[in-house]
């Protein structure tokens, strides 16, 4: 008997967005996803957004034994101006599955639920769908996001550690950031390792290291931003 974990374990999402106009009724700001009393996650509606206009949509995932608030953060004090739905998950165990216990399975699912909850509710433009993270997230992202590159469009992923997939579709665009003096996750066996290596694959990698260590500075996740949106930005269009 084929159990929902086996349709997951290759780390493909089901979710797509098929909602061009949104639903009726929406709020703004941070709210929670409702889709675990325990361990659930956040989703952010920028002030901007409305249902006439597709919003850009970015899951950002937090770091090892990090809340879902931290992946929030990473791309909050953009959406507003850039028209960004976010989803920040929170992981099922201390980090996420393909981690913590070497096996895709139910971080896939609650992301797909969150994906398919959100696609459901807002108008989202699929030609601007990212996934990415910070640290342990960073590295999630990459695994997602190139095994669903027929989904996401975009990977951003700040200081990963590595990057492992199963399967691979589509060809999203990648941008990596990583510090130097990186202590947590070291640059040489990390960064300057996959950065390369998805290069090989034909992927076109926006790549830039920068003095510091394990952490994202403000330039760096405004660049993020400005790539993930490109010179015509969502949020123009969705002016009057």
């Amino acid at each position: 008997m084929v159990t929902e974990r086996d349709r997951y374990s290759t780390g493909r999402l089901t979710a797509r967005p098929v909602n061009t106009s949104g639903k009726a009724e929406f709020t703004t700001g941070v709210q929670r996803l409702g889709l675990d009393s325990k361990k659930d996650g956040l989703f952010y509606v920028p002030k901007r957004y409305s249902n006439s206009q597709p919003a850009a949509l970015a899951v950002m995932l937090h770091g090892a034994g990090a809340p879902a608030e931290q992946g929030l953060s990473l791309l909050q004090r953009y959406a507003d101006e850039k028209n960004i739905i976010l989803i920040a998950p929170a992981s099922r165990s201390y980090s996420w599955d393909i981690i913590a216990s070497d096996a895709f399975g139910p971080d896939v699912i609650f992301i797909d639920q969150a994906l398919e909850f959100v696609f459901g509710n807002f108008a989202i433009d699929p030609a601007h769908v990212a996934i990415g993270g910070f640290s342990d997230g960073a590295s999630y992202g990459l695994c997602l996001g190139l095994t669903n590159g027929d989904l996401f469009t975009h990977i951003m992923a700040f200081s990963p550690g590595f990057v492992y997939t199963l399967e691979k579709n589509g060809k999203p665009n990648v941008y990596i950031s990583h510090g130097v003096h990186d202590t947590v996750l070291p640059i040489d066996p990390c960064a300057r390792r996959v950065v390369p290596q998805l290069q090989r694959q034909g992927l076109e990698v926006n790549y830039t290291e920068f003095e510091g260590g394990h952490e994202i500075p403000s330039n760096i996740a405004e660049s993020a931003a400005e790539w993930f949106i490109g010179s015509d930005t969502v949020s123009q269009q969705a002016k009057p």
